[in-house]
């Protein structure tokens, strides 16, 4: 297994993050609002379904 050199190591990421910064843009406000959408949609659901599960043990008597 090769190490390689940690000071090389590091260059090689800051290079990549300075990159990555500059492709990235911010996002506007309808993609910003889109991504917030579809993001409290996954949490209630999942919220959701845990409840069903939690309802479902009390019904069984395991909670």
């Amino acid at each position: 297994m090769k190490i390689g050199n940690p000071v090389m190591k590091m260059k090689t990421f800051i290079t990549q993050c300075k990159r990555v910064l500059m492709v990235s843009s911010k996002p506007d406000k309808d993609e910003f609002d889109q991504a917030a959408k579809f993001t409290a949609i996954g949490t209630v659901i999942i919220c959701m379904i845990g409840f069903i599960i939690f309802i479902i043990a009390m019904l069984i008597g395991g909670v």
